[in-house]
């Protein structure tokens, strides 16, 4: 709440660039109903690549891994799971499930911040209860040595502070202490930096993120997924939250880096969704748009691998028939044999293919 409270002490002037990406996205709120009302078969497909990426990512973030052969049954099957971390990743389905279901009525409470949490985290151990033990941010290095990222709020601090969020969200939204983005961002770096469970914060961070995006009417994480821009997005990720947090505790903390890094993630989705959904000629012919755009987006030769970690909605093997239809209309060319043979690009890949 240091972040919210922040907005309620004075009117604080808003940086150039949160400005600019405001605009933007009250903009693409626009062209978002008129995608809604116009290409509704269309976005069907979309939703169903969200989950599965929002599931991975946002699991793969934590470290948390499943076999890409396995994604599709793990997120929306019925097999039997085979370890841990595939219990999670259908946990984590199931929140998005609650909150694409019920978002509309999930208000941001306690008790909704507990059951995303005991979804996500497979309802196993200390699932939906705040930490009962200090658990600061740690950052492990390869030779061993460790360092304290950030103090968080104490264990038995954690339920007065958790109360005192979601009280001063609810009153920075009513009073319009800020914009309503600002403040859901916000909420975000506040939550983080209280980090109230023993694990699983970022999760629930990101499942809080899309469920107040969706009460403020920015729904496009049914159609992209917000986890997954954030995992490209790592590296900043961690930076912006880093940067943001030093002097929390005291309120004497510069918010902006991560506040807008949350709207950039917004935005960035809000621009995908426009090439999506414009470019989308039927369900069948996402997947393979899904695969195009990946290859374009990468920067270096690349392998099915790689792709496959962008497009976990797709099957290797219908990555390789992609790649393969790509290759005949000169777009790429396989370097190598094998499984773990290289791809690279090569001439217009502006082109369909």
């Amino acid at each position: 709440m240091k972040t919210l409270l922040f907005f309620e002490s004075a009117e604080r002037s808003i940086p150039k660039i949160t400005a600019w990406h405001l605009a933007d996205l009250g903009e693409y709120l626009g062209k978002q109903k008129l995608y809604e009302r116009q290409s509704p078969q269309k976005l069907r497909a979309l939703k169903e690549h969200a989950i599965i990426e929002s599931a991975v990512s946002s699991n793969r973030i934590e470290g948390v891994n499943i076999d890409p052969a396995r994604v599709k049954e793990v997120v929306f099957g019925k097999a039997h799971l085979r370890d841990r971390d595939e219990e999670e990743v259908r946990g984590y389905r199931k929140a998005l499930e609650l909150i694409h279901m019920k978002s509309g009525s999930l208000d941001v409470s306690g008790e909704t911040i507990c059951e995303l949490h005991r979804l996500a985290r497979g309802g196993i151990g200390d699932a939906g209860k705040y930490k009962s033990r200090d658990s600061d941010i740690i950052e492990r290095y390869p030779d061993g040595r460790v360092r304290i990222r950030f103090k968080t709020v104490t264990a038995n601090e954690t339920p007065r502070y958790m109360k005192l969020l979601i009280t001063a969200s609810h009153d920075c939204i009513k009073e319009r202490w800020t914009h309503p983005l600002i403040a859901m961002a916000a909420f975000n770096l506040d939550f983080l930096c209280v980090h109230p469970f023993r694990d699983g914060n970022g999760r629930v961070s990101r499942l809080l993120m899309l469920l107040q995006s969706y009460h403020l009417g920015y729904e496009v994480g049914r159609y992209i997924s917000l986890e997954r821009i954030i995992e490209e997005n790592k590296q900043r990720y961690y930076e912006t939250l880093e940067e943001s947090s030093k002097g929390w505790h005291e309120g004497k903390h510069d918010p902006w880096p991560y506040l807008n890094f949350v709207l950039s993630v917004l935005k960035t989705a809000y621009k995908e969704f426009e090439d999506r959904a414009g470019s989308i000629r039927s369900p069948r012919g996402s997947k393979t748009e899904m695969v195009h755009n990946a290859v374009l987006a990468v920067d270096r030769d690349f392998t099915v691998a790689d792709i496959e970690k962008k497009c976990p909605a797709v099957s290797r093997d219908m990555i390789r028939t992609v790649l393969k239809s790509m290759q005949k209309d000169d777009l790429v060319e396989c370097i190598g044999r094998g499984p773990g043979a290289l791809w690279k690009k090569k001439g217009n890949t502006s082109k369909r293919g």
